[in-house]
């Protein structure tokens, strides 16, 4: 749950540029991303979108941004309908989602993009897209405007870019492989994610305000409750996507939490300030659980709903638990994560494409030479190039032989098998009738 605080609540992490976002005037309502305004005048800036009280307790930061058009030339979005994403688009596009992370560390407001678009499921709702869910709906202005969404704008601007350059990857999977690799990359637990999401075509497809759960309600343990469970996710599930809170920080200037500054948040990497939940707010890891528990350091921030995993009898039962396990939080957390990124998904096709652990990709079969010992005088042309493979693998090339020790392990090795062969073989002869 790194359900965070709203987008503006968290740090500018990828930029340490002070360029404010801002809508474009000229930009309808049914454009498939906000444009970034590339003039001053007019602007429309998030900030008279961002509530105190709607904070989100989705995953986190906002944070300025270099301004880059969203809405462009390119085809940028689907007409009626983004199925299956390709398979190797998507391995692409995580390499270069990971080469982001390395170079702008903005694994927060990655995994917040992500949780956003899926947090607004809504189990009571049969049809689809008005359950809302990971359906790419996320990407427009429509739903940008909401005040838990404040800064994500920025999240789009990174991933813009390699949305562009693979356009067989729907939005919807865009932003949940952004989530799940940024969890990874941080150090967390491998996501058991599938893909091939469709995207809604149009905004008014998108849910309406309200969805997302609040940083500081009047019953905190109630209120994730009544949001949580709307999802179909249970205590559990509830806590342990809580620890993602590990990841990021919070600026009272923008969301009304948290300190301007702390001995944690007075460098970078990005834009200083701010007050982060753990010490080293990059790394996913249970101290999130471990600080909130133990209550001694006051430069981290604590939020109404994280104390109330701590207060409530049946959060706390989890909470106690992650503080002191780290192997379950992992484990728990992957699969909460997983689950809420599929909440209220189309899937082209039905069973989804998996993208990890590919065969294809998997480790080479051991040489065995006695596979190779057909009796055919001559050996097919796949078999060649397997034996080619697998001769290229440990050292040779067709203009390159083996190393001589090579040749000479072999040559010993099949003088040792003839002497043996010849011993028993004669020892042997004796008992070989009665």
């Amino acid at each position: 749950m790194a359900f965070s605080l709203s987008a503006a609540s968290h740090s500018s992490l990828c930029s340490s540029a002070s360029t404010k976002v801002s809508l474009s005037p000229a930009v309808s309502s049914s454009a498939p991303l906000v444009a970034l305004s590339s003039s001053s005048s007019q602007p429309h800036s998030f900030s008279s979108l961002r509530s105190v009280k709607s904070s989100s307790l989705f995953p986190h930061f906002s944070f300025t941004q270099r301004k880059y058009p969203i809405n462009g030339t390119k085809n940028r979005g689907c007409s009626t309908k983004c199925a299956a994403s390709d398979a190797a688009q998507l391995r692409s596009a995580k390499e270069d989602i990971k080469v982001l992370l390395r170079t702008k560390f903005c694994h927060p407001i990655f995994v917040r993009l992500g949780w956003h678009d899926a947090g607004t499921y809504n189990k009571n709702i049969e049809e689809w897209p008005q359950r809302g869910g990971a359906n790419g709906s996320l990407r427009f202005e429509a739903e940008l405007k909401h005040a838990a969404n404040a800064g994500l704008i920025s999240a789009l601007n990174l991933i813009q870019p390699i949305k562009d350059k693979y356009s067989n990857i729907s939005y919807a999977d865009l932003f949940q492989l952004a989530s799940a690799t940024a969890v990874e990359e941080a150090g967390g637990p491998e996501i058991p994610m599938k893909y091939g999401r469709v995207d809604v075509s149009v905004p008014d497809q998108c849910p309406e305000e309200g969805r997302l759960p609040d940083a500081g309600p009047p019953s905190p343990a109630d209120h994730l409750r009544d949001v949580f469970y709307r999802m179909g996710l249970n205590d559990q599930e509830i806590v342990a996507l809580s620890g993602a809170h590990t990841l990021g920080r919070a600026r009272p200037e923008r969301s009304g939490w948290g300190k301007p500054e702390t001995k944690y948040t007075k460098t970078g990497p990005g834009e200083a300030g701010g007050q982060s939940w753990t010490v080293k707010w990059l790394k996913f890891d249970n101290s999130y659980f471990k600080d909130i528990k133990e209550k001694r350091d006051e430069d981290l921030l604590v939020l109404p709903t994280d104390a109330a995993l701590f207060e409530d009898p049946s959060f706390k039962n989890y909470a106690e638990k992650y503080a002191e396990d780290p192997a379950a939080f992992f484990k728990d957390y992957a699969e909460a994560h997983a689950k809420l990124s599929n909440l209220g998904a189309k899937f082209d096709p039905p069973e989804g494409i998996i993208i990890d652990n590919d065969p294809a990709q998997g480790t080479p079969e051991k040489f065995v030479a006695a596979k190779y010992s057909t009796g055919k005088k001559e050996l097919s042309e796949s078999m060649k190039k397997k034996i080619r493979a697998e001769y290229e693998a440990i050292g040779g090339s067709p203009n390159k032989p083996l190393p001589t020790n090579y040749f000479l392990n072999i040559i010993i090795a099949i003088s040792v098998l003839v002497l043996l062969f010849t011993f028993f073989g004669n020892n042997n002869s004796d008992y070989s009738g009665f």
